[in-house]
């Protein structure tokens, strides 16, 4: 069940949700549309199961981060995390989630939803993440906790678009230094509301 589960991960990542067929994903998973209904339930349930799945491995940079004892560090890790995660071998380049989530019709509106959430959930995160580096001095007291983190997410989407469009792992790895030796950024609601 477990390399099943893998395997329909995967061909959600390739293909997102609306793109994955049930003959797709019950080929790549070695098993019978009934085997799949009777163990993962419908489309929906299995694809709830793959990102849950994708979230506990190529998408576990984001609890990492928030783990790190410094914000710079939480940058760095999940700036870093995305690369890997959109670069890994032998897995689709990208993000499970925004490939999943962009294109799509009215049978792929719960799922958008569902990934907003689990993407809000993260920024959630990092938002509290950088409060607390606020409140311990360790980013300066103007900072804006909750945009710090849009901005972290904004650049961690745009590797996985870059990733998705043909950029190798070392390409990117510049690319999220670059973006870090100018960490912390200088960014403030007040900064933002005056442009």
């Amino acid at each position: 069940m477990d390399e099943a589960l893998e395997k329909a991960m995967r061909v959600f990542w390739q293909n997102g949700y609306e793109g994955a067929s049930l003959p797709d994903l019950t080929e790549a998973m070695g098993i019978s549309r009934t085997s799949m209904y009777a163990v993962f339930g419908n489309k929906e349930e299995l694809f709830r199961k793959a990102l849950a799945r994708y979230a506990d491995g190529p998408a576990s940079y984001g609890v990492a981060a928030v783990a790190e004892p410094t914000a710079r560090g939480v940058a760095m890790e999940f700036l870093h995390g995305a690369v890997l995660s959109a670069t890994l071998p032998g897995y689709p380049a990208g993000c499970l989630s925004l490939r999943a989530s962009l294109i799509g019709g009215e049978d792929g509106q719960v799922i958008r939803a569902l990934l907003a959430t689990w993407r809000d959930e993260t920024r959630a995160m990092l938002t509290d993440r950088f409060r607390r580096a606020v409140d311990e001095g360790d980013l300066p007291a103007e900072t804006d906790p909750a945009l710090l983190a849009r901005y972290l997410m904004m650049i961690g989407n745009g590797v996985a678009v870059q990733a998705a469009g043909g950029a190798g792992r070392a390409d990117l790895g510049v690319i999220v230094d670059a973006v870090l030796e100018s960490w912390p950024p200088r960014l403030n609601v007040a900064d933002v509301k005056d442009r």
